[in-house]
């Protein structure tokens, strides 16, 4: 087993990084990928950028140069329920794109013809252990799981947000979650998104994005060291 766990930002990743042992760096295609060991398990961590073409790059050179056999995406999400808070944690039980649209072709919007595919399951395995992990790491906050929808845009505008709320039921927003998910499926690799909430994708999005990036990215790493030490309830 090795597990690769990407971020977006440095800002999510920092921490897991500070936590390796025995880490060796490799740069490709721009980006940094660290491999060692967290927790006793073997690791490959990378911050990919931004976007879901950025997320899919890192999430196949994991795959095909790394041998990763499980991918964990970790880093904050916009809140779309008004029942999950900041600092929340959501799990994913899939992703959605929710900004394909090839409804002029006739599809459903999110709908990808090419493999006719809306939504990528995560794994039932890694979901429950990343359930579990959150109770553990994170007990004073909330952990739930539900549809994660990804788009090429930080949503920062309440009638997007409910846009996205109504055509696919999502919980959360963000920016890279489904360009891994697709990536995992095509490669029939086990994956889970792992968001802690940083704001509520409105208009105030962006303020809070910045005041709650910090605090949301300590939860997450915390989580995925406890999911990470955990492996083999999903080897």
């Amino acid at each position: 087993m090795k597990i690769g766990i990407i971020g977006a930002m440095d800002e999510e990743i920092e921490l897991l990084k500070e936590a390796m042992r025995d880490v060796r760096e490799t740069r490709v295609a721009r980006m940094c990928f660290f491999e060692g060991t967290l927790e006793g398990t073997p690791v490959v961590l990378v911050a990919c950028f931004m976007g879901k073409v950025n997320a899919a790059v890192a999430s196949q050179i994991l795959i095909d140069r790394f041998g990763a056999t499980h991918l964990v995406f970790t880093g904050v999400a916009g809140s779309l329920d008004t029942s999950i808070g900041i600092g929340d944690i959501v799990v994913s039980t899939d992703c959605v794109h929710h900004d394909v649209d090839a409804t002029g072709l006739g599809w459903a919007p999110g709908n990808n013809p090419d493999i006719d595919m809306t939504v990528f399951p995560a794994d039932e395995r890694l979901r429950a252990a990343a359930l579990r992990a959150a109770a553990a790491a994170c007990p004073d906050v909330a952990a739930v799981e539900g549809r994660v929808a990804t788009g090429d845009q930080f949503v920062s505008d309440c009638a997007i947000k409910e846009r996205i709320v109504e055509l696919f039921g999502a919980r959360c927003c963000e920016m890279e979650g489904a360009g891994l998910a697709q990536t995992a499926w095509l490669n029939d690799v086990p994956y889970v998104v792992i968001r802690a909430i940083s704001d509520n994708a409105d208009d105030e999005g962006g303020v809070d994005f910045r005041t709650f990036l910090t605090d949301s990215s300590r939860r997450c790493a915390a989580l995925v060291k406890h999911l990470v030490a955990s492996a083999g309830d999903f080897s």
